[in-house]
């Protein structure tokens, strides 16, 4: 005679309720750390299965080599982020079975270790915008942001089936552990033993602990750098996890000091941040920057017609009509977040390192950026950004480099154009910066900052079905953005001022990426610098490698500035000066120069690729091409060298 299901279902569940321990205190201290371990290694392989078009390239046993060494990482977050329950359930004395006691262990044990599944579903959702584990910036960044409860519900309601996993996960780990319970045995030990024996296993456990965070026996504890010793930089963040990404950078200095070449004359000539006044005579122009948020050049169609057999039409439309009256580089980032993104633009300062430059501890180092400089020969100094005023401290930044006014949503004044997010939305705020523009006293220098490409991705309900959607749900807002932009920039062409205006349109950073070349290493910081001069004859498509921090010089250089200036980057329209592009992320630095992209951990060299033959970045050059790894080794190690040393030393001004 068969069983009936609900006789098969009660068995199952009369099995599951034999899952149960209740006796030492340290075995069910270890079966708990257990659970949670288990359930971290798990997430890992969510992580991979919500990103796979990011992950696809990689080999079945590439994948088992990833996820083993993954385990490393697992232990060490698992462990360190336990201490204080570890140390509790093994101190050598009886009261640790006292059930009080126990609450406040498993209190504490419940909290954090909810805390760990939390951070770590939500980046699988997270990277997608980053392509890094979160670090410890992302609190500053929190921090930053005046809508921020807004904003994580949204999250939340975007993606609400990673959340839903995360609290499976949750409750998975507090059933399994509540069937873990400490019993104390009978107490047939004297005291006199007990201690002494108990006093070992806590010295022991306390060993094997230590040993497990630092991620074995080595001379140097494991960090995010890590990683690399198993795959490529590209898939670091699988190796990692979000825990233990986090705590490295919290208790890791930002930066330290470089000592490759410890003469200063040859690490100035190698490269040096220091840059000469022009003698030709300075040329007053009007200085209009516009940063737009997330405008990759994938969503670029004159710059992508190769995709979809030729068909790919983008969804910028009025960017692409803008291209042959200027002149487009198609540079690259030097980040992926726009805090980030702002200083490596006016000010000519990228953050090489775990923390946003104006949310770090050197924020209050003396800089200048292009608004301090030009507000020395006169020029009316504005920022317009559309976010509550306040938001990622944008205003705190552009008031220390010299800008003397800043329009947000407060100076916008009129709440019925707010999307109830971010800001005041593109359109209206653009026509707003227009009409504020032809008020101010030239000459000026100003930069507006768009938002509504923002997750997540407002776009006015008439407008709903005006713009396609995309591959990436981005698109349809970049669309709106576009459309903003090209309404602005015939607004401003009306008004006196514009024939003797440089207009600069970039990007603060990518999105996520969909063709593969734009998920690369290299391809997912790919971004447009258009340059519209007030001399008409400028115009095609320079292809130079060129960065957000050559801004700067760059448009010094073409107003002939005439006193000497700090920069980080170079003029993209001499011949002669070495272009290049450098970003880092998670331990690793990236050197973009001439043909090919170096990756570099401050120590060595990792791997070299020719970009022109490997845009894809699959074949590793470094043991093929020392040549080419030499010279440009030496290269960024003067680059991180000046960096490192005159960030710490508050050296990032002409000292006079």
């Amino acid at each position: 005679m068969s069983k009936q299901p609900g006789e098969k279902r009660g068995r199952h569940l009369k099995g599951l309720r034999k899952l149960r321990f209740s006796g030492n205190v340290l075995i069910a201290m270890f079966l708990k750390l257990l659970v949670v371990l288990v359930l971290l290694f798990l997430s890992r392989f969510l992580f991979y299965l919500f990103n796979l078009s990011y992950f696809s390239h990689i080999s079945f046993l590439e994948f088992l080599r990833i996820f083993a060494a993954g385990l490393r990482f697992d232990i060490s977050a698992v462990l360190f982020l336990n201490i204080p329950f570890i140390v509790m359930d093994s101190l050598p004395f009886r009261f640790r079975y006292d059930k009080v006691y126990q609450g406040f262990a498993n209190g504490y044990f419940y909290v954090i270790n909810t805390l760990v599944l939390i951070t770590n579903f939500i980046d699988i959702i997270y990277f997608r915008f980053t392509l890094k584990r979160m670090t410890a910036d992302i609190f500053s960044y929190v921090g930053g942001i005046s809508d921020f409860p807004s904003l994580i519900l949204q999250f939340i309601y975007d993606f609400w089936f990673a959340q839903l996993i995360c609290i499976v996960f949750i409750l998975v780990m507090i059933l399994f552990c509540r069937r873990i319970r400490v019993k104390p045995g009978r107490k047939t030990m004297k005291a006199f033993f007990y201690y002494p024996v108990q006093a070992i296993f806590f010295l022991v456990i306390g060993f094997i602990s230590v040993i497990g965070m630092r991620g074995g026996t080595q001379l140097r504890p494991i960090g995010l750098v890590t990683a690399g010793k198993y795959t490529s930089s590209r898939n670091s963040p699988l190796v990692l996890n979000t825990p233990f990404s986090i705590v490295k950078t919290w208790f890791h200095p930002s930066l330290t000091i470089k000592d490759y070449y410890s003469s200063e004359s040859e690490l100035a000539k190698i490269y040096s941040p220091m840059h000469k006044g022009s003698k030709n005579g300075f040329k007053p122009f009007n200085v209009l920057i516009v940063i737009m948020e997330s405008f990759g050049c994938e969503h670029i169609g004159s710059l992508n017609r190769h995709y979809e057999e030729g068909r790919y039409r983008g969804f910028t439309p009025a960017f692409d009509s803008l291209i042959p009256q200027g002149l487009l580089f198609k540079a690259f980032a030097n980040e992926k977040s726009s805090m980030m993104a702002v200083p490596a633009i006016l000010s000519s300062i990228p953050s090489l390192m775990n923390d946003a430059f104006i949310l770090s501890s050197y924020s209050g180092d003396r800089i200048t950026g292009i608004a301090g400089l030009l507000k020395k020969k006169g020029y009316t100094t504005a920022f317009f950004h559309g976010g509550t005023n306040g938001t990622m401290g944008l205003d705190n930044y552009t008031r220390l480099t010299g800008f003397d006014r800043y329009y947000g949503r407060t100076e916008y004044n009129n709440d019925e154009d707010y999307d109830g997010k971010w800001g005041i939305r593109d359109e209206a705020f653009f026509q707003f910066t227009a009409q504020q523009l032809n008020k101010i006293k030239q000459p000026f220098v100003a930069t507006l900052f768009s938002l509504s490409s923002h997750h997540p991705y407002f776009v006015p309900g008439r407008y709903k079905h005006v713009f396609r959607d995309g591959k990436l749900p981005i698109q349809k807002s970049i669309m709106y953005a576009d459309y903003s932009l090209g309404r602005f920039i015939q607004t401003i062409r009306k008004m006196p001022w514009y024939k003797n205006t440089l207009v600069v349109i970039t990007a603060d950073h990518t999105s996520e990426g969909y063709f593969p070349y734009y998920r690369s290493g290299v391809g997912q910081y790919s971004i447009p610098i258009l340059f519209l001069f007030p001399d008409k004859g400028i115009k095609g498509i320079n292809g130079e490698i060129a960065q957000q921090t050559d801004l700067m010089p760059t448009i010094l250089s073409y107003m002939r500035y005439d006193k000497d200036f700090f920069a980080f980057g170079t003029d993209m329209l001499d011949p002669a000066a070495p272009h290049f592009s450098m970003h880092y992320v998670a331990g690793i630095y990236t050197l973009i120069k001439g043909d090919h992209a170096l990756e570099f951990d401050g120590l060595k060299s990792l791997s070299l690729y020719n970009l022109k033959q490997d845009s894809l970045q699959q074949q590793n050059l470094l043991g093929s091409e020392p040549e080419v790894t030499q010279e440009m080794e030496r290269f960024i190690k003067a680059y991180i060298q000046q960096y490192n040393n005159r960030v710490i030393e508050n050296m990032l001004t002409i000292q006079k």
